[in-house]
Parts: structure tokens; C-alpha cells; sequence
């Protein structure tokens, strides 16, 4: 099983963006052979920010979704600011793995209990999650009206940014709600706003997409 995260080196991986879709196309076929992964074995999702978790199988389309899960297919979720989670278990016949879209709505909805629930009904014990880089509590300016609203929810999102103003901890709160789902926390990344090398959609609203992979070896 391995993990990975890329960043501004690999180049943009959305399609969404306004980017050439054949040079992204293209980058993601780089990535798959860095990976060791046959061409367009790579599960992506569209993301849209809700709390559906598809289960994925072989000949599975691309799914409306913030979260995926699998026996083992390999998956990719596309960020820049959010949380890349990537979940892996062991189920009866092998390996577990989900990738999981994380941002403001869907930590506040529970889109990661959904996917480790999800995992577990697949068979998934053991459960470790790596949480990818995502912007900080910080640096993650909001409203007060909306850190109320999303803290309330979820009590470890309360924040204030660096220099004062109501903000929002993304990665506190998604470590809460793993931790009480009894998912060990394995990793987690730096900001995305504080690093160049990464893409931020709070230092620039015209940027790419880096990704969180997941894939088994079996």
C-alpha cells in the first residue's frame, strides 16, 4: 500500500480549472507511471463539496461525490486548501482504501465518519488515515457568524488567524472526528497557504489542483 501527495511540480491535475485538458490528461499519465500504475487506473472524483461517499469497483464511472472507497483500486482526490484524506484498512480480502475530499462544508456535513463507515462496511479493520496539506486554522480567515455556525457542529474547527480574526482549523476538526471514529492519524501535512509549492485557492482563485493518491500493490 502507498500514499502520496504531489504539489506545484507535477503541475495542475484538474480538469475543472480552465486548464488544457490534454496536457492534464497528460500529467496524470506521468503521475500514474511515476506510481507504478497502468494508464487511467487512477480513480478521480467530481468534486462538489457535499457528504456522498461511492463505493468504487472495476468498471465504476468517475462519481458526483467527495468521497470514494475501494477494494483495493487505486484513488485520487484533487485539492487546494482542503484536506486530501487518504484512509486505508485491511479487509478480509485485502486492503481498503478511500480518498476523501474534506473542505469546510464537508467536515462540517461528516463526510469522513461517512467514508470510514463506508470502509467499514466493506470489512475495513485497522484504519489509518493521512491527511494531506490543507490551508490552517491560522491562516483560514472566516466570517464569525460561520465559525459559530461550523464549531458548533464540530467544537475543534474553532480558530483564530495569526494576526486576530475568526477563523476555522479544517485539520483539527478532521483529526477530531477520525480519532473518535478509532482511525489512527498517521500523518498531516503542512498549509498550503504558507507553502508556494503548493497550490492555495486563498493565495490565488486562478491556481491548480495538486492530489492525494492511494493504491495498493497487491
Amino acid at each position: 500500500m502507498s500514499v502520496a501527495f504531489t504539489d506545484t511540480r507535477a503541475g495542475n491535475l484538474a480538469l475543472h480549472v480552465g486548464d488544457n485538458a490534454a496536457d492534464v490528461l497528460q500529467r496524470r499519465r506521468v503521475l500514474e507511471d511515476a506510481a507504478g500504475l497502468s494508464p487511467g487506473s487512477l480513480r478521480f472524483m467530481e468534486q462538489v463539496h457535499g457528504a456522498d461517499v461511492e463505493m468504487m469497483e472495476q468498471d465504476s464511472p468517475a462519481p458526483t461525490a467527495d468521497a470514494m472507497v475501494s477494494r483495493g483500486l487505486p484513488l485520487a482526490v484533487m485539492v487546494a486548501d482542503c484536506i486530501p484524506a487518504l484512509l486505508v484498512g485491511q479487509g478480509p480480502d485485502g486492503p481498503v482504501l478511500a480518498a476523501v475530499h474534506a473542505g469546510r462544508p464537508g467536515i462540517a456535513n461528516g463526510i469522513l465518519p461517512a467514508a470510514v463507515e463506508r470502509m467499514r462496511s466493506a470489512g475495513a479493520t485497522g484504519i489509518s488515515a493521512w491527511l494531506g496539506p490543507s490551508i490552517c486554522g491560522s491562516c483560514y480567515e472566516v466570517p464569525a457568524g460561520l465559525r459559530a455556525q461550523v464549531s458548533a457542529q464540530v467544537p475543534a474547527t474553532w480558530a483564530t488567524t495569526s494576526w486576530g480574526t475568526p477563523a476555522l482549523d479544517l485539520p483539527a476538526g478532521a483529526k477530531a472526528q477520525l480519532e473518535a471514529a478509532g482511525v489512527v492519524i498517521e500523518h498531516a501535512g503542512p498549509c498550503t497557504l504558507e507553502n508556494e509549492g503548493l497550490f492555495s485557492y486563498r493565495r490565488s482563485t486562478t491556481t491548480g489542483r495538486f492530489a492525494g493518491l492511494v493504491w495498493s500493490h497487491e
